[in-house]
């Protein structure tokens, strides 16, 4: 028997995966989802507005509450969308919500993704809200 064989198929899959990725472009051998997340800025209030919020949908949803369900959303992912909570975390606050409203949303769906979930996403917030001041209250 070779060894191929007895190989577990998700590591031979991940090892082709990775080879193909590294003769595709080399650059990937060494890709993290941190890195992506430098490369995508933080998306001024006024154009998360204008695209997500009242702009083009008068009496609907303000960008800041979409966001909010999308971070609950995202919550129930866990560590499966690590960069795309603290993304989130980055807009709210740029959107005007409080630090309050952020663990709020996230604890919410404490009970329906459960108690791991909520975890991680309170880490990840947190690591995004370290330096940001304390809310005025």
């Amino acid at each position: 028997m070779s060894d191929q064989n007895n190989a577990n198929p998700f590591s031979m899959f991940m090892e082709q995966s990775q080879a193909w990725a590294k003769a595709l472009n080399p650059a990937l051998e060494n890709f993290t989802p941190k890195g992506f997340e430098k490369l995508w800025p933080t998306v001024p209030a006024e154009v998360m507005e204008a695209m997500m919020g009242q702009t083009f949908n008068p009496g609907g949803l303000d960008a800041k509450t979409r966001l909010l369900i999308t971070l609950a959303g995202l919550t129930m992912h866990g560590a499966q969308a690590e960069a795309q909570i603290r993304m989130t975390v980055r807009h709210l606050v740029e959107a005007g919500a409080t630090k309050q409203e952020i663990a709020e949303a996230i604890g919410q769906v404490a009970m329906f993704s459960g108690i791991p979930a909520m975890t991680k996403a309170m880490e990840l917030a947190g690591e995004v809200l370290e330096d940001k001041p304390e809310d005025p209250q």
